[in-house]
């Protein structure tokens, strides 16, 4: 069943502040940035009684992350942010033109 998208935008989101964490704590690092920065752009409510409105990231924004290995992420990644009526987020790799 396709979701029906509400809203959809496309954003460059720079990881340089993973870079601060010791090498070993990188890439999960960035994973939260990407949480963080799109949590703060799409307005996805932090409360627990929310439980409509949350966020996915999928497969390839993950794999993309942490194609170097944990210690070199990627300095900004591009993604697509998608939102369905439910309020669900989901972010995929943003297609090169």
């Amino acid at each position: 069943v396709e979701e029906e998208i509400v809203e959809e935008r496309i954003y460059t989101i720079p990881l340089s502040r993973a870079w601060i964490s010791p090498p070993k704590r990188r890439a999960p690092r960035a994973i939260r940035l990407v949480k963080s920065f799109i949590m703060k752009h799409m307005k996805i409510k932090t409360a627990p009684t929310e439980e409509a409105e949350r966020l996915v990231i999928s497969k390839e924004v993950n794999e993309k992350i942490w194609s170097c290995g944990i210690k070199n992420p990627p300095r900004n990644i591009r993604v697509r942010a998608a939102k369905d009526k439910e309020g669900t987020v989901t972010l995929h790799l943003a297609e090169e033109d």
